[in-house]
């Protein structure tokens, strides 16, 4: 009875580190357990999002994107790829792209109607149409919105700097982030929610369903990095 206690007691005390370590807490973050390490510095990063309140709701529209993802983190958004006649999934699924479309709608932003017009007026410029323009799927396509947001919204760095203030402070709620490698197309908004040593926070969909885990988890390099000219 002892030795299987000790046993079950090991496995969880290893599962426990396993977790705390593994890419900086990316799986304790996923399922909503934010642990700070300690002895780090705290690093305090100034808000410098935009305070433009297009849609006249007494919010900044970038914190108006940040609260609207942010509900497919409270509502656990159950990770589902599927195509949807008239393109929108139910609300309870979807995938990382539905993160940007969501989010954006939160400050009366219809990305869909966006992207549909100027992938009909330029059509060869998306690689994920391949000349065929589909209004059902085309705008949860990564590429396209990568190929989008490079055309529309302000790019800035791609650099993600631990410890640089004047580096972290370039990452701001409402930010929009891309990873465009061959074997991992990714997509999500960046969180006003920052860690102890002033890195970002980011609001994505990856299986098994929507959270909001630390930027620096990702060891894959960022492609693209944008805000929505407001």
């Amino acid at each position: 009875m002892k030795k299987t206690f000790w046993l079950s007691g090991s496995i969880l005390i290893i599962i426990l580190l396993f977790s705390y370590f593994f890419k900086g807490g990316l799986i304790l973050d996923h399922l909503g357990i934010y642990v700070e390490r300690p002895f780090i510095a705290d690093i305090q990063i100034p808000d410098n999002y935009a305070t433009i309140d297009r849609n006249q709701n007494g919010i900044p529209d970038a914190m108006d994107i940040v609260h609207a993802a942010r509900i497919e983190v409270e509502q656990h958004t159950r990770y589902k790829s599927s195509y949807y006649a008239g393109g929108y999934p139910p609300n309870d699924e979807g995938v990382c792209t539905d993160v940007i479309w969501r989010g954006l709608m939160g400050a009366n932003i219809k990305l869909k109607d966006l992207m549909d017009q100027d992938i009909s007026d330029h059509t060869d410029l998306y690689p994920r149409v391949d000349g065929v323009p589909d209004p059902n799927i085309d705008f949860r396509r990564v590429p396209n919105q990568a190929v989008y947001l490079e055309r529309f919204a302000q790019s800035l760095t791609t650099k993600l700097i631990k410890g640089d203030k004047e580096n972290l402070q370039e990452w701001q709620a409402g930010d929009i982030v891309i990873f465009l490698e061959k074997d991992f197309n990714h997509v999500g908004i960046i969180s006003d929610k920052r860690a102890k040593d002033g890195t970002p926070y980011f609001i994505h969909n990856i299986q098994p369903f929507a959270a909001e885990v630390r930027l620096s988890s990702f060891t894959t390099p960022i492609a693209g990095h944008y805000r929505w000219k407001y």
